[in-house]
């Protein structure tokens, strides 16, 4: 296993999804951002072309909650693009560079080299997740966006942090495409059908119940309408525990000879 772990994580490292990731959430941090000094500066916003004449942010207060809370909404919603495409590359690039069977002829446990993936790909969201609360935070701060204290942003970066673990976890899905798919493509096919089907399945009133609209609702995407449901959250967990031993069983049984 420590062997698979280095393994991953080296070709994590010398690979560009790192920085190209890194530089998507820098992304959402400085969205994040913008969207607070329109708030809190409408005026000024306006003057300098950023928020047009009938544009209104109605639903965003100048206040930490409300910003942290909308962190944990970008990560949430962004979050299933960019981790989903983490765990998509560190399980399709062993078929498109053609690795697969070589993976597979070393002396480590099937097994052991899909957690080893798994976990590479965890730390490394985790990883965005706290840089996305730090970055987001030093915005926050040098915008002077009032009634900061340390129970409001432990609140605020808890919700932040658990959107992300739900959405890590939903993740696996795509290892388990990437897997079967054999590559980049039909892992990337799923990432879409997921991110539609989750949008429309929230329209319909359903998200509460449906895994892959949980993480968008507990970040509070939608205010105080709807909130996930018990089973909600425990659907979360099965499609994660399901996909992860479904990638595990492929790996140790599927066909490679093609």
């Amino acid at each position: 296993m420590s062997a698979a772990l280095y393994a991953e994580w080296v070709k994590l490292v010398h690979s560009r999804l790192w920085w190209i990731t890194l530089l998507a959430i820098t992304v959402g941090a400085a969205a994040g951002g913008l969207f607070m000094f329109i708030s809190l500066h409408p005026d000024k916003a306006r003057d300098l072309g950023l928020l047009g004449a009938k544009a209104q942010l109605a639903t965003l207060d100048p206040t930490w909650p409300s910003y942290l809370g909308l962190l944990a909404q970008i990560a949430a919603v962004g979050g299933i693009g960019v981790f989903g495409m983490i765990i998509v590359w560190i399980f399709g690039r062993e078929f498109a560079d053609h690795t697969a069977k070589d993976l597979l002829a070393l002396p480590t446990r099937r097994g052991a080299v899909v957690a080893a993936k798994f976990t590479v790909a965890s730390v490394w969201c985790l990883a965005l997740t706290v840089y996305l609360l730090a970055a987001g935070t030093a915005i926050g701060t040098l915008l002077g966006i009032p009634g900061l204290d340390l129970g409001t942003w432990a609140s605020g970066a808890g919700r932040l942090i658990m959107t992300a673990a739900l959405t890590i976890g939903l993740s696996t899905v795509f290892g388990l495409a990437a897997s079967i798919g054999r590559g980049y493509l039909a892992a990337v096919g799923v990432l879409f059908a997921v991110l539609f089907t989750a949008q429309i399945v929230a329209a319909l009133g359903y998200g509460p119940w449906f895994a892959f609209s949980v993480p968008a609702l507990h970040a509070g995407i939608t205010g105080d309408q709807d909130h996930p449901t018990a089973a909600g959250y425990a659907s979360v967990a099965l499609v994660a525990i399901l996909s992860g031993w479904a990638t595990a069983r492929w790996w140790q049984r599927a066909d490679h000879a093609n």
